[in-house]
């Protein structure tokens, strides 16, 4: 796994309610970076700064990961665990080959 990679992805919602997997520092810190200046709070700029550290080594992408579920969960951005997203969770677990 690369360094900046989440062990478990944070899904989100996104656009008109669709989840999206957040599997890694760059792709939450893409998320924070196009998230609406008029909506950004404190919240925004730790998770922000932290995957800033995390992509340049200075903290892991766990600490970062939970920065940006932090963000997620505060404005209501987390996705509801369905059971077909579990299953792929699952399945992503059990088999190293599964992407």
């Amino acid at each position: 796994m690369k360094p900046d990679m989440f062990r478990q992805p944070v899904t989100i919602l996104v656009g008109l309610g669709f989840p999206a997997e957040v599997r890694g520092v760059l792709d939450a810190y893409r998320h924070l970076v196009e998230w609406p200046v008029s909506f950004r709070d404190a919240a925004h700029s730790v998770a922000l700064k932290a995957c800033r550290a995390a992509l340049h080594g200075e903290i892991e992408a766990e600490t970062a990961r939970g920065f940006f579920a932090a963000f997620a969960a505060k404005h209501d951005l987390l996705a509801p665990e369905t059971p077909a997203i579990a299953a792929s969770h699952m399945r992503r677990d059990r088999d190293p080959h599964v992407q």
